[in-house]
C-alpha cells in the first residue's frame, strides 16, 4: 500500500512538472509546499529556494496576488484570469495571468492554495503586431494618396531642371544649382518610391528558397561594401532548416535593409565591432489561421552590439518616418515591418542604451 502511494505521489508530481502554467502550492500557513518547473521559469525563483519559506518572502510586493491568495483562503472561493500582473525577473519584465483556487481533500477540507501563472509575453507580442499592422494600415490609405500626388509635379520639376541643364553653356555656375535640384528631387522621389513600397499591396511570389543561402550572400556582399574589415560577422546558423515557401525577393530586401542596419549602427559607434545572425525553429509558437494545420516557426535574429536603443526609441522604431540617423527616410524598418507582416509572421526588437540591439524576425516554416 506504501509503495502504491509513492508510485501515485511521484505520478501526480509528473503532471504538474509537466504542466505548461506556472503552478504554486501553498499551505494554510501560506508556505510554499509545490512549485512546478514552469513556475521558476516565469518568476525566476529556484523551487528548493522557496519551498517551505513563506510566499509573501517573495512575492511580498505582489500586492493583487496577495490578496487574490487571501481571498481564496478566506472564502474558499477560486478567482481566475487576473491578467493585470507584471512579474520582473532581474532586468526582464514579463506579464502574467493568475488564479488562485482552494486545495480540497476529498472530505471537503480546505487544506491550501493552488496559484496558476500563465506567462502572457507572446500573446502580447501579438497584440503588438496585430496594432502595429493596423496603424501601418491607415497610414498606408493616406501615405498612398499622398505619393501618387507628389510623383507628378516631381516630374515636371525634374524634366525642367533637365531641360536647363541643357541650354546653359558649359562652365555655368548655375549648373550647380541644377545640380541641387536634381538631387534633391531624387532624393524626395527615393522618399516616394519607399511610401508606395509601404503601402501598395502585393501579391507574394511564393518558392522554396534557402534561408542559409539568402543570409550568407547579404552577408558576403556586406563584407565587401566599403572597408569594413573592422566588423565581425558571426554565423550561427541551424543548418536543418529545410527551404520553405516564402518571397525571395522581400526577404532579401527585409534581412538586407536589418544586416545593414546593424552594420551602420556599430560603424557609428566604435572603431570595431560585431554583427551576429542566428536562426533556429521555434516550437513555441503558432501563427497558422484557425482551422489551419499548425506549424514550427523559424527564427531569425540579427545582433549588433553598437550603441542601442532606448525606450521611447523602441515604441516608435517600426513607425514611418522616425528614424535613429541623420539621414535616414525613416521608411525602412516600417516596409520590414511590412514585409513580415505580409509573410504572416513577427518581428521584435530588444535593445538597451549601450550593450546594442537585436531585431528577431520569426516566420512560419511552410513546407
Amino acid at each position: 500500500m506504501r509503495k502504491s502511494n509513492v508510485i501515485l505521489k511521484e505520478y501526480f508530481a509528473n503532471v504538474i512538472d509537466s504542466v505548461g502554467d506556472g503552478v504554486i502550492v501553498l499551505d494554510k500557513g501560506g508556505l510554499v509546499t509545490l512549485m512546478n518547473p514552469a513556475a521558476e521559469e516565469i518568476t525566476g525563483i529556484s523551487r528548493k529556494q522557496a519551498q517551505g519559506n513563506p510566499f509573501t518572502a517573495y512575492f511580498g510586493e505582489q500586492e493583487i496576488l496577495l490578496e487574490m491568495v487571501d481571498k481564496s483562503a478566506t472564502t474558499g472561493m477560486s478567482i481566475s484570469d487576473h491578467e493585470n500582473l507584471v512579474l520582473k525577473k532581474g532586468s526582464r519584465i514579463t506579464p502574467v495571468s493568475a488564479s488562485t483556487s482552494p486545495l480540497l481533500m476529498a472530505s471537503g477540507e480546505n487544506i491550501g492554495i493552488i496559484l496558476v501563472l500563465r506567462d502572457l509575453t507572446n500573446i502580447r507580442e501579438l497584440e503588438e503586431a496585430v496594432r502595429q499592422a493596423d496603424m501601418l494600415s491607415a497610414l498606408g490609405t493616406l501615405a498612398a494618396g499622398l505619393a501618387h500626388e507628389i510623383k507628378n509635379p516631381l516630374g515636371g520639376i525634374k524634366g525642367a531642371a533637365q531641360l536647363l541643364e541643357r541650354e546653359l553653356p558649359t562652365g555655368s555656375e548655375l549648373g550647380e544649382y541644377i545640380a541641387v535640384m536634381l538631387k534633391e528631387v531624387g532624393r524626395v522621389n527615393k522618399i516616394v518610391e519607399e511610401l508606395l513600397d509601404l503601402t501598395s499591396p502585393r501579391k507574394l511570389r511564393l518558392d522554396k528558397i534557402s534561408l542559409q543561402r539568402i543570409l550568407g550572400d547579404i552577408i558576403l556582399l556586406q563584407k565587401r561594401v566599403g572597408k569594413r574589415d573592422t566588423i565581425t560577422f558571426q554565423q550561427n546558423f541551424d543548418l536543418s532548416i529545410p527551404p520553405f515557401l516564402a518571397d525571395g525577393e522581400l526577404l532579401t530586401q527585409l534581412f538586407l535593409n536589418l544586416v545593414k542596419n546593424a552594420v551602420e549602427a556599430v560603424e557609428t559607434a566604435k572603431a570595431s565591432g560585431s554583427v551576429k545572425i542566428t536562426t533556429r525553429v521555434v516550437s513555441d509558437y503558432s501563427m497558422t489561421k484557425k482551422g489551419e494545420r499548425p506549424s514550427r516557426v523559424v527564427a531569425i535574429e540579427v545582433s549588433d552590439n553598437g550603441p542601442g536603443m532606448d525606450h521611447e526609441q523602441l515604441e516608435h522604431i517600426f513607425t514611418p518616418f522616425f528614424t535613429t540617423k541623420s539621414k535616414g527616410t525613416g521608411l525602412g524598418l516600417a516596409i520590414c515591418n511590412k514585409i513580415v507582416s505580409e509573410h504572416r509572421g513577427m518581428i521584435k526588437v530588444e535593445s538597451e542604451p549601450g550593450k546594442g540591439t537585436t531585431f528577431t524576425v520569426m516566420l512560419p516554416l511552410l513546407l
